[in-house]
């Protein structure tokens, strides 16, 4: 949904800090969908990394830490299970599951996203009708016009 108009660089990302691109909440549906995805658990590294290709942060790097706080309080609810991963050698990994809670979780944001999408929709036809403009069919990207 927020490729299109994905920052390419920090002065983008400042200029589009009005238009909400940094939406925590859409890291947990990024995150159940890339541990769904997975057929084995996975590092919160690995996350970091998948989440940087995914739809929502467009090849930009999401913060680990806010990654990581945002894997702690879904295993609080019970969406994600982690077990430390300890190899003879190099540092213990905590690795992240998907549980049947966190599937059923995943399947509902599937439900909100569309409704988001319907909502969004019809607030960019009401602002387009406040400026008595046609609603545009393609957006207007960063550095493509005005």
């Amino acid at each position: 949904m927020w490729h299109a108009c994905n920052p390419k660089s920090d002065d983008d990302l400042k200029q589009c800090a009005e238009l909400g691109k940094s939406l925590s909440r859409m890291s947990q549906p990024t995150i159940l969908t890339i541990l769904a995805a997975s057929k084995e658990p996975l590092h919160g590294y690995v996350i970091v990394q998948k989440a940087a290709s995914s739809p929502m942060f467009g090849g930009k790097k999401p913060d680990p830490a806010g990654i990581y706080r945002t894997l702690k309080k879904m295993e609080e609810a019970g969406f994600v299970s982690s077990n430390w991963d300890t190899p003879t050698s190099g540092a213990a990994k905590r690795m992240f599951s998907l549980t049947e809670e966190g599937r059923s979780a995943l399947r509902r944001w599937i439900d909100a996203l569309a409704c988001y999408m319907a909502t969004i929709q019809e607030l960019r036809e009401e602002a387009s009708a406040a400026l008595a403009i046609p609603v545009p069919e393609q957006p207007i990207c960063l550095g493509h016009g005005k």
